[in-house]
């Protein structure tokens, strides 16, 4: 019999002004694994994700991290349950570096305050040598040591959906919650992206959910895949089980061009 799941959707349903986007959807993301969330434009895929990042309320059932329920908790503080996540349209403040991009992940950790900081007391200089060092190891991690100190609006789409990443690995979360990460990259790129995916999950620990479009990339490295429909769960199981299944196929996987 498995453990407790690290994550656990249950009967989670959300209604907009009477349109229903997710209708009763569970599984489990189990720690350590990559699940994949897939289905067509419209499926509840981003609205579940909003769920989880508790930027929306579901209307009936629960969220629960290590059993304990998020629902409670305010957006900008999902990062202390260990929830990390990037967006599908890039969320990077353009006018910093990508240090400092990085830097703004890793100080949802910091325990500081702002006298404490005007003071330079002696506990938040040590802090801030810390944060400097696994600011630095990110960025030695996802290889932007030559871009860190440019400003991230000036850079290629591509490194800058590399930042985002750095800035949730930043947050060192338990559960990294990925929205559609190879939008936008080409063939090359995503294939580099799928074996990143797997070393940050292997190297660091971290179990990831990933939304994501390319059914290429989810088939080759998720150990789990859900697929929604209409809102609803349609399948679920390996990737080969998914892959397979008819009303899957019907639905989503009928497509060659991917």
């Amino acid at each position: 019999m498995q453990g407790q799941p690290l994550l656990a959707v249950r009967d989670v349903s959300v209604v907009f002004g009477g349109i229903v986007a997710l209708n009763n959807v569970s599984f489990d993301l189990r720690q350590g694994n990559i699940l994949g969330l897939i289905g067509p434009n419209g499926a509840g895929k981003t609205t579940l994700f909003n769920c989880l990042s508790r930027l929306y309320q579901p209307s009936k059932g629960d969220i629960l991290v290590d059993g304990a329920s998020i629902l409670s908790r305010p957006a900008h503080k999902i990062c202390d349950v260990g929830i990390g996540r990037t967006f599908q349209n890039v969320a990077l403040f353009p006018n910093l570096s990508v240090a400092d991009n990085i830097r703004v992940g890793a100080h949802s950790h910091t325990k500081s305050d702002i006298v404490s900081d005007a003071l330079h007391l002696p506990w938040t200089r040590r802090q801030e040598h810390t944060l400097n060092e696994r600011v630095d190891e990110i960025i030695a991690y996802l290889d932007l040591q030559a871009v860190q100190d440019q400003l991230v609006s000036g850079l290629p789409f591509g490194t800058q959906k590399r930042v985002e990443l750095a800035r949730a690995l930043a947050a060192e979360p338990k559960i990294l919650l990925l929205d559609e990460p190879a939008g936008g990259l080409n063939h090359e790129e995503v294939h580099v992206l799928g074996d990143l995916i797997r070393r940050i999950r292997d190297d660091r620990k971290i179990t990831v959910l990933l939304v994501e479009h390319h059914m290429g990339l989810v088939m080759s490295i998720a150990d789990h895949v859900v697929a929604l429909n209409f809102g609803s769960k349609l399948a679920e199981g390996t990737p080969a089980q998914v892959q397979s299944n008819p009303d899957v196929i019907k639905a989503y996987l009928g497509s060659k061009d991917q």
